[in-house]
């Protein structure tokens, strides 16, 4: 593995390669996204996304208000494994979640 990262002022293409074998391998590139109805309040919507997500009073304040206005909105980034659960739980709520490959 070659620790010069830069060869006459360009990448090395092994270390580019290495860089995206990483970036597959550590499969940060999903986000929970929440969709907007006409039944959940944001109340229920704020207090769902302080107990799911761990989001502060702010942030799941302005989340729900770009859920509103946007019609969805990404609430949290991460793993797949990791939000898979907090899907369901939004699910079990009755708030419609799904999760999203980031592009």
């Amino acid at each position: 593995m070659s620790f010069d990262y830069f060869n006459s002022g360009t990448l090395v293409q092994e270390d580019v390669e290495l860089l995206e074998e990483l970036y597959t391998q550590l499969d940060i590139g999903h986000q929970l996204v929440v969709f907007n109805d006409d039944v959940n309040t944001f109340d229920w919507v704020i207090e769902s996304l302080i107990d799911i997500c761990n989001h502060t009073v702010e942030q799941a304040t302005q989340c729900s208000m770009f859920i509103h206005y946007r019609g969805k909105y990404a609430v949290k980034h991460g793993i797949e494994d990791e939000l898979l659960p907090m899907k369901d739980a939004l699910h079990d709520r009755g708030i419609s979640a799904s999760i999203e490959k980031c592009n």
